[in-house]
């Protein structure tokens, strides 16, 4: 539907996604044993359309999504790595 025709579209279903898949998570790479970030839903959908079907059915994963439904941004503060990325 819109996120189809959206040339930044994504869509994630509420109810199977987590708090890292609709923001940001930090992966440790193989090869240098470094960290990395690895973009989540909202932030891939920057300037275009992030839907999220079956809203009800989500657990405490909502909360993550305050800060950039309020800031139009995303924070992140782990393994060292401190960072503010756009979800407008």
């Amino acid at each position: 539907a819109v996120s189809n025709v959206a040339p930044r579209g994504i869509y994630v279903c509420g109810n199977t996604t987590s708090t890292a898949g609709l923001t940001v998570t930090v992966v440790r790479e193989s090869g240098s044993g470094g960290f990395a970030l690895e973009a989540g839903a909202l932030v891939l959908g920057d300037q275009g359309v992030c839907c999220i079907d079956e809203f009800d059915k989500m657990g405490a994963e909502y909360e993550s999504l305050l800060e950039a439904m309020e800031q139009q941004s995303v924070s992140i503060a782990k393994a060292g790595i401190l960072c503010n990325l756009a979800a407008r």
